[in-house]
């Protein structure tokens, strides 16, 4: 006699908050989990840039070199080195253990809004109020960038890497995705400035936020829109969407202090996560586990998708 198979569990969803961290820097325009997901960025508007580890919420590291507040910052694969950018129009690449600046690149004509590695962190790439992404060579002593992509008619709102193709969004309502090894661009149009893109993690789909309150799925090869995700507030904020690491869910920051979370292939809102009163700046999905930050104010949350058991230490007799 055969016995059903059980049925499969649903994936969990980071619903625990676990802890806050006040990072003290003003308020957090954006928090970033780094390579591995043991450590986390946060970028202030006091111009700082904080390392902070996430089990224990303490703060590792202050890097302190911008001139004005931090807007996006990424770590290197193997924890060696971060970029950040900032309204101060620079670019700026950070030895960790040191906390020193390796190099202060300027060339953009305006605030510089995000800004990412490539695979190898041979390559950063920065994109701009200016309405160009320009590629940097980490290794070399060269202060003008390899590289300056000047297709966007509006500020560059969010840039990801993945091998070979790069992804951006812009003002302009378009979603741009460059295939640097065919030398390709392919572009697809919405109708509302776009705040966030990024990839799926099978690198099948993209995923983009904008503001009229809508994330969007598309097909990587063909535009077709797969899903459309709505009932979160973006209407005058530059807010983080992003996929779960095993893109089961789609994650929304909202204007309303919630965290918005649909199902990737109903488009039901799965969970709505209260983060507090006012408006969630900025999130990060772990890379391999259920974990999320989310950035409101000038304090960071970490949510997990189990409550944190405190183990009670035996009685001494």
């Amino acid at each position: 006699m055969a016995f059903p198979l059980p049925r499969p569990q649903a994936p969990q969803l980071p619903q625990h908050l676990i802890r806050t961290i006040d990072c003290q820097q003003g308020a957090v325009r954006a928090v970033r989990f780094n390579a591995d997901g043991n450590y986390l960025l946060s970028c202030g508007s006091d111009k700082s840039l904080k390392l902070w580890s996430v089990s224990r919420g303490t703060l590792l590291k202050t890097y302190s070199g911008h001139g004005y507040e931090v807007l996006d910052a990424d770590s290197s694969y193997d924890n060696s080195l971060i970029c950040s950018c900032s309204s101060d129009k620079t670019v700026i690449l950070w030895d960790v253990a040191t906390g020193q600046v390796t190099r202060k690149l300027r060339g953009h004509a305006g605030k510089v809004n995000c800004v990412q590695f490539n695979e190898e962190a041979t390559v950063m790439l920065s994109g701009s109020i200016d309405g160009t992404v320009r590629c940097w060579d980490t290794r070399s002593r060269r202060y003008e960038p390899i590289q300056v992509l000047d297709e966007a008619r509006d500020s560059i709102s969010s840039i990801k890497v993945a091998q070979h193709e790069l992804l951006t969004g812009c003002v302009d309502g378009r979603v741009r995705r460059y295939d640097l090894r065919m030398g390709q661009l392919h572009v697809d149009f919405i109708s509302s400035p776009i705040t966030c893109v990024c990839f799926s993690q099978d690198g099948q789909c993209t995923l983009s936020s904008s503001l009229d309150s809508t994330v969007r799925l598309l097909d990587k090869s063909t535009g077709e829109m797969l899903g459309e995700y709505t009932g979160h507030k973006m209407k005058g904020y530059k807010l983080d969407c992003c996929l779960s690491n095993k893109d089961t869910h789609v994650l929304s920051c909202s204007e309303d202090g919630h965290v918005y979370c649909w199902d990737l292939v109903e488009g039901s809102l799965t969970l709505k996560l209260p983060v507090g009163k006012a408006v969630v700046q900025s999130l990060s999905f772990h890379p391999t586990e259920t974990r999320l930050l989310t950035a409101m104010e000038g304090r960071v949350q970490v949510w997990e998708a189990e409550p944190e058991v405190i183990e009670e230490e035996g009685m001494a007799t």
